[in-house]
Formats: C-alpha cells, structure tokens, sequence
C-alpha cells in the first residue's frame, strides 16, 4: 500500500460530510480532485470503503474503521508537528469554540488579537443555536463554549467577558415617549420571538413569564438579523441584545423603548467543564482573555449612554 497523508485527509473529511462535494469545499479543494484521490485511495483496498446508494454516499463498516485509524494518524501528525514548533517557541495547534449565533458580536473581538498574536494557530468556531452549543459543551468536543444563560448541569467553570443587555427594539419611524412604559405595553404590540432553544428567545420568554403578560408567540423567526430586519420594516417589536443591534442604533434605523424591568441584564461567559485538562492553546487563549478582556471591553463595547 502506499497511501499517502493528503488521500488519509479526504478521506476522513468525506466520512466527516458525507458528501464529496461539502469535503471538497472544506480542504479548499475541486471536487474532482477529490473524487480522483478517492477513487485512488480506494484502489488500494480489495473492500469497499464506500458505496453510493441514489446519489447519496454511504461509509461502509470497514470504511468507518479505516477512517478511525486515519484520524489516530494524522492525531499524530498534528502532534509532531506541534512539538516541533513549540521546540522553536512558536504556539500551534487549534482552538475550537461554539458560540451562539448572537455570540458572532462578541467573540471575534477577544480571538483576533490572539490569533495574530499565534499565527501558527488554526480556529475551528462554530456559531449555532443554543441547545447545539450546550450539546458541544456536555460532549467536550471544544476547548470553549460561549453563552449568555447557562444550562443547569453539569458543574462548569465559566469566565464572564461582558454583560449583555435585552430592550425592547422598535424601528425608527414610530413615536414613543422617553418616560417608561408598563411592562403591559407588550400586550399591545406585534412581538416577535427566536425560535425554541434560543438564548434570546429564554430572556424574552422569562421576563414575560415573571412579568405574568400570558403572552402566547404568534410570530417566530429563526435568527437575529431576519429578527432585526422585520423590525426595521415595520413588522413588529422583539426584545433583543443591545450589542446586535449597534449599527441600527446609531443609525436610527431602530429605536430602544423604554419599559419598566428592562433591559435584562445576563453576561457573555466563556464556558468549559469542570475539571477539563486544556490543551497549551486553549490555556494560552484562557490566560490573554483574563489579561486583556477589560481593554477589549473599553476598545469595543462601550456604547454612549447604556
């Protein structure tokens, strides 16, 4: 057999996506350039690694095997590689994250210094829904996870970043006086919520709950900027995260108004399982963000008047 590391690379990204075209775009490479290393790499198996079924592409038991020991090896790979570098002085290896899709305003600002600071470093960041992210956190598939409402189990360790703040948001052509409504002013507005397992859709939902509203969603969408968009149209009010909507703000394109027990205030917190042994990148990352979170703070999230 004379397999090489780049066809192990393929082939493991084709089990990861099942799909030659999403591993393709993943390596940054042409999808027949990897049809061509599959093909090649399979030629040196007497048993099928995979098998296409419709245009749907299955891994086969022994496929899935192989595919283990391809990523023990370039695990290994990785791990050479590493130590050479930390040999010379130079930090490598990966950061992985998920944060929720709202975390995209926050986390970028406290990774960018960093990872010019490492520019040996890869970061692997997935922004997705809250329960998706928790799922990563209980899973330990990532160094970190970035959330605003913790979830109730398991023990964490957490460390807070920055306070986030939930107002009631409307567009900017509408009247509304600067003295505070009554919390039953939301009765009488078209509110539009996040969907279920949204971060945001929780800090709405316990305010009106602890507000005793009995409000019931009749209008739901699925992520902040389609949020935002329709209550810039004109289409509704929602309660919403203060950092999202920064631009609109100074824009007038949206306005705050005021009400009595708003805004909520919860944190961003930097989040990982108690006891987790942290790799030298993530302790890197972990040890800048301590020293540095105030300036970042100061640098980027100061907004007038809030």
């Amino acid at each position: 057999m004379n397999y090489t590391l780049n066809q192990l690379q393929i082939f493991l990204k084709i089990t990861q996506t099942l799909s030659v075209t999403k591993a393709a775009d993943e390596l940054h490479l042409t999808q027949p350039a990897v049809s061509i290393q599959l093909r090649n790499f399979q030629e040196q198996f007497d048993i099928p690694l995979t098998e296409v079924v419709g245009r749907r592409i299955y891994i086969t038991d022994f496929g899935k095997e192989i595919a283990q020991a391809a990523e023990a090896v370039l695990n290994q790979i990785a791990t050479i590689t590493n130590k050479t570098q930390s040999y010379k002085g130079q930090l490598t290896g990966r950061l992985k994250l998920s944060i929720v899709s709202t975390g995209k305003y926050v986390m970028p600002y406290f990774l960018s210094p960093f990872m010019k600071q490492n520019k040996n470093l890869d970061l692997v960041m997935d922004v997705t829904n809250r329960s998706k992210v928790i799922e990563s956190l209980l899973e330990n598939t990532v160094d970190f996870s970035l959330l605003s409402f913790l979830p109730t189990a398991p023990a964490l360790e957490k460390l807070d970043l920055l306070e986030n703040k939930f107002y009631l948001v409307g567009n900017g052509e509408e009247k509304f006086k600067k003295s505070p409504y009554p919390k039953s002013i939301l009765k009488e507005l078209p509110l539009i919520f996040r969907e279920k397992g949204s971060g945001t859709r929780q800090a709405m939902e316990n305010f009106i709950k602890r507000s005793n509203l009995g409000l019931v969603p009749k209008m739901e969408l699925t992520s902040n900027e389609a949020v935002l968009e329709a209550v810039m149209a004109g289409l509704g009010y929602s309660i919403m995260p203060l950092l999202g909507i920064k631009s609109q703000l100074q824009h007038k394109q949206v306005q705050l108004i005021p009400v009595n027990g708003l805004p909520i205030k919860t944190a961003w917190r930097l989040v990982w399982l108690k006891g987790k042994k942290h790799s030298p990148v993530a302790s890197a990352f972990l040890e800048y963000v301590r020293k540095e979170k105030n300036a970042i703070i100061d640098k980027y999230f100061t907004i007038e008047g809030q």
